[in-house]
């Protein structure tokens, strides 16, 4: 099992909260390593999100739901 963090986009505040904006993925679907699998805003920074290992992906967060930097937004089984 892999999780997938939530990562650190803000240098000067990295225990700082940013917003799962988009799943590209499906909660359960298979997905290969690398696959771009979310978007994530901190501040006016967005950035994709790759899956770190092929498998399942399981989402631990919704759409719009804020997130500290760092923190399992999935996993991959």
């Amino acid at each position: 099992m892999t999780d997938v963090p939530f990562p650190v986009l803000s240098e000067n505040d990295p225990d700082g909260e940013g917003v799962l904006a988009t799943w590209f993925a499906t909660d359960g679907a298979a997905v290969r390593e690398g696959e771009l699998i979310a978007e994530v805003a901190v501040d006016k920074v967005d950035a994709e999100v790759p899956a770190p290992a092929s498998g399942v992906v399981r989402f631990l967060v919704g759409e719009g739901e804020v997130v500290k930097q760092g923190a399992p937004i999935a996993r991959i089984e």
